[in-house]
C-alpha cells in the first residue's frame, strides 16, 4: 500500500472527525422528545430538543442549560446528580476537540517527516483522543438514562404513551467522529508500519550493494 494515500487518508478522516465533532458540540439535537397528542393540538410547543450548552421548547423557546451557575442547595438529588454528569460532558468533548487540534498538527509534521516512531506516536496520541470523546458520549448516555429514569417516576404512564424520546443527530454526528478518530489513529499505525518496512527494505539494498 502506498504511504502517500495512507496520510491523506488519515488527513481526511482526522479532518473530518474534527468537524462532526465540532459541529456535534455546537448544535442542540443530542436529545429529542415528541409530544404526539390524541387531537394534534399544542404538540409542536410541547415538544423539544436540547444540546450541550441550550435545551429547546416547542419553536420559539430557547433556554440556557445552567450547569455551572445552578444554585445546588435548590436541587434535588437526582437534579444534582444529572448536573454533575452534564458538567463532566461540557468538559470532556471540549476537551477532546482541542486535543484533536493538537494531534492533527503531530500527525501532519510526523507524516512529513516519515518518521515510523512519530507516526506510531502521533497514533497513540489520536487513539487517545478517541477515548476522551468516547468516554464524554458515554457520560451522555447515562446522563441521558438518568433523565428518562426520572422522567418515568413522575409522569403518568396514561402520558408517556404520547411522548417519543430518542437520540437525536447530533449525538449521531459525535459517534461518528469518534469512530473517525480510531480510523485516524490505525491509519497513522499503518503509515508507521509501511515507513518501517521501507527503511528495511532500502537498508537491506545498501548493505546489498556495499
Amino acid at each position: 500500500m502506498r504511504y502517500g494515500l495512507v496520510v491523506v487518508s488519515a488527513g481526511f478522516t482526522g479532518l473530518l472527525s474534527f468537524s462532526l465533532l465540532a459541529v456535534a458540540i455546537g448544535t442542540d439535537y443530542w436529545y429529542v422528545i415528541d409530544v404526539n397528542e390524541h387531537n394534534g393540538t399544542g404538540s409542536d410547543d410541547l415538544s423539544s430538543h436540547s444540546g450541550l450548552w441550550r435545551m429547546n421548547e416547542g419553536s420559539n423557546i430557547s433556554l440556557v442549560i445552567p450547569f455551572f451557575t445552578a444554585n445546588m442547595s435548590s436541587l434535588s438529588e437526582v437534579e444534582r446528580h444529572l448536573l454533575g454528569l452534564h458538567k463532566v460532558v461540557v468538559i470532556l468533548l471540549p476537551l477532546s476537540l482541542v486535543l484533536l487540534v493538537f494531534g492533527w498538527i503531530f500527525a501532519l509534521v510526523s507524516s512529513l517527516a516519515c518518521s515510523p516512531n512519530l507516526l506510531a506516536r502521533s497514533a497513540s496520541y489520536v487513539l487517545l483522543c478517541s477515548l476522551v470523546t468516547l468516554l464524554g458520549v458515554s457520560v451522555y448516555i447515562k446522563y441521558s438514562n438518568v433523565a428518562m429514569e426520572d422522567f418515568q417516576r413522575v409522569v403518568s404512564p396514561e402520558k408517556q404513551a404520547h411522548v417519543e424520546v430518542s437520540f437525536g443527530w447530533s449525538f449521531a454526528a459525535a459517534w461518528l467522529s469518534f469512530s473517525l478518530e480510531v480510523t485516524t489513529g490505525l491509519l497513522l499505525m499503518l503509515a508507521a508500519r509501511i515507513t518501517q518496512l521501507k527503511g528495511r527494505c532500502d537498508s537491506g539494498v545498501a548493505i546489498a550493494v556495499l
